[in-house]
């Protein structure tokens, strides 16, 4: 039984980002930038005013009053050259003409379309955006593997780009299985449950920015399963609930060997969420994950979603983004297992606080359904009191959104 180290070690060693596609801009956000990009214009195009004002052409001293000859709008370029001893009505951002050497902003001065009074001696260059001083023409923009936001989507459209090489989604299928299953909307009979694992699976994905499609509830039969495992292998991740354990009727194992999957492992030293099998095929992952809801979610925040980040392009890892936390509460100890318990989080002087929930087990769906925050429990660690510190992965982003 591999530790969960280990067990990333085995997927990382397969893990690649997705191949990158052309990508509309708009459609872009979101997505991680698969090659440089490179600056198309220089920014800003030409000297052009940073105020609303006068141009001059050299010194000029307070009280000096001057001819205004022209004026000159953004998008209007002037043809004139500025004579000494002129000025010239300029607006922000529009191209300064030749000659004019430092602009004088509008309140330091009394005047109007014909003359300017000036209170103010500018010095040479004042208020004056060079041509090029933001970036040159050719100069790199973004590198290869920037997450594409807001800003660099601004960025990219004021260099023309209509479109970039980016790392896609990938296209997650969801799938649980068991005969006890029936879905949310139905009343279970004696012996049911609902399946509250696709409805955690789906909005996960929806959380993340991705569209997960459920293949629905599975029977426990060999010709079920086949059937709606084979569809469920033309997406890039195929994810599985249930049937990867010990029992008689755990038969996902089998069925994903006689369709071709190259088992990574099926055991992983962790409490809850032990029997978790990780494959790999010529289109791309699977992963058997517990049936139990608290399984799912911790296998899930675990490995799962790290691996949809590194399709993408983005970091992830085992653990990634974990913090470091005090404890609001005692921690219960563990034995030679990782442990991985829900915990509420809240802020008190500048800190993190943790509050853990100790579970009744891997079908506890309320505690785990609660949790904002998954408390790490290292093997064999003894019981810790509240104050002491502790390590913590988000599960929210504790202003409101989820993960």
């Amino acid at each position: 039984m591999l530790t969960p180290e280990a067990a990333w070690d085995e997927i990382e060693r397969h893990l690649q980002p997705l191949a990158p596609r052309p990508t509309p801009r708009l459609e872009a956000a979101g997505r991680v930038l698969a090659e440089a990009a490179s600056a198309t214009v220089d920014m800003p195009q030409a000297d052009v005013s940073a105020m609303d004002g006068y141009v001059v052409n050299g010194k000029a001293a307070a009280g000096d009053s001057l001819p205004v000859v022209a004026t000159a709008a953004a998008g209007a370029p002037l043809e004139l050259e500025l004579a000494p001893g002129d000025a010239a009505k300029i607006m922000t951002g529009a191209v300064v003409p030749p000659g004019g050497d430092r602009v004088i902003p509008v309140e330091v001065t009394d005047g109007g379309d014909e003359r300017v009074v000036l209170h103010a001696a500018p010095r040479a260059g004042a208020h004056i955006r060079r041509g090029g001083e933001v970036v040159r023409r050719g100069a790199p923009l973004l590198p290869p593997g920037s997450l594409l936001t807001a800003g660099a989507i601004s960025l990219l459209a004021s260099h023309g780009y209509a479109s970039v090489p980016a790392h896609p989604a990938p296209d997650v299928a969801v799938m649980t299985t068991g005969d006890e299953l029936v879905p949310p909307e139905r009343e279970p009979g004696a012996g049911q449950l609902r399946d509250s694992n696709t409805a955690f699976l789906l909005a996960a994905g929806h959380a993340s920015g991705l569209e997960f499609r459920s293949l629905g509830i599975a029977a426990d039969r060999v010709d079920d399963l086949r059937e709606r495992i084979a569809a469920g292998l033309a997406a890039d991740v195929l994810l599985l609930c249930g049937g990867v354990s010990m029992g008689e009727f755990d038969l996902v194992e089998d069925v994903l060997a006689e369709l071709g999957c190259d088992q990574l492992f099926d055991r992983v030293a962790i409490q809850p969420g032990k029997p978790l099998v990780a494959a790999r095929h010529a289109g791309g992952w699977v992963f058997g994950l517990p049936g139990n809801p608290a399984s799912v979610m911790v296998t899930y925040w675990l490995f799962v979603k790290p691996v949809l980040d590194r399709l993408q392009g983005l970091p992830g890892n085992l653990w990634h983004g974990a913090l470091e936390a005090t404890l609001a509460a005692p921690l219960p100890g563990s034995k030679g297992r990782d442990r991985f318990l829900p915990a509420e989080v809240t802020f008190s002087g500048g800190k993190i606080r943790a509050t853990p929930f100790p579970p009744r087990g891997s079908h506890d769906v309320v505690s785990y359904g609660c949790g904002t925050a998954l408390v790490r429990i290292r093997p064999n660690a003894a019981p810790a009191e509240a104050g002491g510190p502790c390590e913590i992965l988000p599960l929210a982003n504790w202003i409101g959104g989820i993960v």
